[in-house]
C-alpha cells in the first residue's frame, strides 16, 4: 500500500494526515499556530515558527500512523486563500505572515473602488478587490514598510512557503494567486499593467513562476527530511488553495454540485466552465481542475465565530466537560437544540474576524435582554453565521439552478444541529462529507495525480469521497427562517452608516 502526505495551513491550526490510496485517513496532526495581533486589525504570524509547526505535525502524523515513511509515495499542500507571506533576498521571512483575516489595508480597497481603479483591475481579473488580499497588502506595505518591499525576492501564499521550506524551490501556484487579483484570467498568467494599476509594478519581478495544482515542483531536501521524517527525494506537488483542496474532497468535479465550508472562513462555491461576469458574486479564479473556473462567495465570517464564544464565555463548560470525559461541543449543541428558533429573538452579526458586508463592520449581539443567558446568544451566533452562508449562497443561486443538495465540510459539519439548521434555512438538502481534514485530502488527491496513483481527479474523487448523510430542511420551519433572515439583513443596513465609529 502506498500513503499520500497532505498538509494544510489554515488561519489557526497547522495540520498534516496520513491517507492510504482509497482515502481512508490513517492519521492525523494538528498543531496551533500562534497569531500575532499587533495592532487592531492586523492578523500575523511568524514565518519561522510556522514552519516548525508544520514539522512537528508531520513527524507526529508519521509517528501515530505506524507506517513505514518509505511507502509514502507524494506529499502536497493545502493553505488558506488571501493573506501574504514574504521571504527576503537571504532567504528568511521579510516580514511576519500575514493571515487572510487580515483588515488593514481597507483603505485601499475603498480608494480603488472611488477611483475606478477597482473596476479596471476586474477587466482583467474577475473578482473584487479585498482587503486580505496580496495586492492590497502589498499597496500597504509599499507606502508603510517600504525596506520591505525592497527586501522581498518572493511573493507566495501559505502553502506555497511551506512547500518553498520543503523543497528549497520558488513556485507560485494557480489557484492561490488566481485568487488574489495577480493573474489575468483571461491570459492565464502575470499582467505588469495589472499591476500597474495598484502601483505595484515594482513586485512583478517578485512573482515566482506559475505551476498547476498537480505538478511536481520539488522533492523532499536532506535538511526536511531529517527534520519532518519524510523520506529524502519524496516528490511535492504544488498543492492549492484551501477551498479548492475542501472541494475537490467533498467530490466537486462538475457543474451540478455546490459546496460550502464553514470553517474560519464562509466559503460557498461552485465551477463553471466560463466565470460569471454580472458582478453578482465577488469571486473568479482558477479551479484545480483545468478548464474549470471557480465561483466563489467568501468571507471570515463562519465558524471562528463559535470558536471565539467557547474560548471567552465557555471556560467553566469547558472545564466541566474535560472531567466528565466529554466534549464542550457536546454541551453547545444541546444548549442550541434546547431552544427552538422562534423562541429566540436575538440577532448576532458574526463579523469578529472580518465581514462580507463592510470592511470596517464588527460582530454584533442585536436584542440583548436581562432574560436571554449564554444559551440564547449561543443559538444566535449558530444562527448567524448560517445566514452569512445564506447570504453568499443566494449571490451565487442568481447565476445557476437550485441543486439537488449542498455538501458541507468544516467544522459546522460535525454538530447535527448545526447542519439542521443549514438545511432548514437554505431549504436544500445538506449532504454531510465524511469527518476527516478535507483540505489535507484534497492535497494528498493532487499528490496522488502528480505521482501516478490516480489518472485525474475525477478518478481521485470516486475512490476517496464518501457522504456520510443527507439532512433533509423541514418545510414547517421555511417561514420562521426567512423572516429571521430578513431581520439579520435589516439589522446590517441599519448599521451601515456606524461602523467608521469603530475603525479602531
Amino acid at each position: 500500500m502506498r500513503y499520500l502526505v497532505g498538509i494544510d495551513n489554515g488561519g489557526t491550526f497547522s495540520k498534516a494526515a496520513i491517507f492510504d490510496e482509497n482515502g481512508k485517513q490513517i492519521s492525523v496532526a494538528s498543531v496551533p499556530t500562534v497569531t500575532l495581533t499587533p495592532k487592531p486589525g492586523y492578523t500575523e504570524r511568524d514565518m519561522e515558527e510556522l514552519w516548525q509547526v508544520n514539522v512537528q505535525a508531520i513527524r507526529e502524523a508519521i509517528e501515530k500512523s505506524g507506517i513505514n515513511p518509505n511507502h509514502i509515495a507524494g506529499v502536497s499542500y493545502s493553505g488558506h486563500g488571501k493573506g501574504l507571506y514574504l521571504v527576503g533576498k537571504d532567504g528568511k521571512a521579510a516580514y511576519n505572515g500575514i493571515v487572510s483575516t487580515d483588515a488593514r489595508a481597507w483603505a485601499y480597497v475603498k480608494k480603488w473602488k472611488e477611483d475606478g481603479t477597482a473596476e479596471k483591475v476586474y477587466q482583467k481579473t474577475y473578482q473584487e478587490i479585498l482587503a486580505c488580499q496580496p495586492v492590497s497588502l502589498l499597496a500597504w506595505l509599499r507606502d508603510h514598510e517600504p525596506e520591505v518591499i525592497e527586501n522581498t525576492q518572493y511573493i507566495f501564499a501559505v502553502k506555497d512557503y511551506v512547500r518553498y521550506r520543503m523543497s528549497g524551490e520558488a513556485y507560485a501556484e494557480y489557484t492561490d494567486f488566481s485568487g488574489g487579483n495577480l493573474v489575468n484570467l483571461s491570459t492565464g498568467d502575470y499582467d505588469r499593467e495589472l499591476l500597474e494599476y495598484m502601483g505595484l509594478e515594482a513586485v512583478y519581478e517578485k512573482l515566482p513562476p506559475l505551476r498547476h495544482a498537480a505538478d511536481i515542483c520539488g522533492h523532499v531536501t536532506q535538511e526536511a527530511s531529517e527534520l519532518t521524517r519524510l523520506p529524502e527525494g519524496t516528490p511535492i506537488a504544488a498543492g492549492m488553495f484551501d477551498v479548492n483542496a475542501c472541494g475537490i474532497a467533498s467530490g466537486l468535479s462538475d457543474e451540478e454540485k455546490m459546496c460550502m465550508i464553514a470553517g474560519t472562513w464562509s466559503i460557498n462555491e461552485f465551477i463553471a466552465k466560463k466565470p460569471v461576469l454580472n458582478g453578482t458574486v465577488a469571486l473568479n479564479s482558477m479551479f484545480c481542475i483545468p478548464g474549470y473556473f471557480l465561483i466563489e462567495e467568501s468571507s471570515p465570517t463562519s465558524a471562528g465565530n463559535m470558536e471565539w464564544f467557547v474560548r471567552n464565555l465557555m471556560n467553566y463548560e469547558k472545564a466541566e466537560a474535560k472531567s466528565n470525559g466529554g466534549s464542550v461541543y457536546d454541551v453547545t449543541n444541546a444548549w442550541v437544540e434546547s431552544i427552538e428558533p422562534q423562541d429566540n429573538n436575538l440577532i448576532f452579526l458574526p463579523f469578529l474576524n472580518g465581514s462580507n458586508e463592510d470592511a470596517l463592520a464588527k460582530g454584533t449581539f442585536v436584542g440583548l435582554t436581562a432574560y436571554h443567558n449564554k444559551k440564547h446568544m449561543l443559538r444566535a451566533v449558530y444562527e448567524g453565521i448560517v445566514f452569512s452562508h445564506l447570504t453568499h449562497v443566494k449571490k451565487l443561486l442568481q447565476n445557476r439552478e437550485v441543486p439537488k443538495s449542498i455538501r458541507l465540510s468544516g467544522g459546522a459539519a460535525n454538530s447535527d444541529v448545526w447542519v439542521q439548521i443549514f438545511a432548514d434555512a437554505l431549504q436544500i438538502p445538506v449532504d454531510v462529507i465524511e469527518d476527516k481534514e478535507l483540505g489535507a485530502q484534497g492535497a494528498a488527491i493532487a499528490a496522488g495525480i502528480a505521482v501516478g496513483i490516480y489518472e485525474d481527479y475525477e478518478e481521485g474523487i470516486q475512490k476517496t469521497v464518501k457522504i456520510t448523510k443527507t439532512v433533509q430542511p423541514r418545510p414547517d420551519y421555511k417561514e420562521i427562517y426567512e423572516k429571521k433572515y430578513q431581520t439579520y439583513r435589516r439589522v446590517i443596513e441599519s448599521l451601515s452608516d456606524v461602523w467608521e465609529y469603530f475603525e479602531n
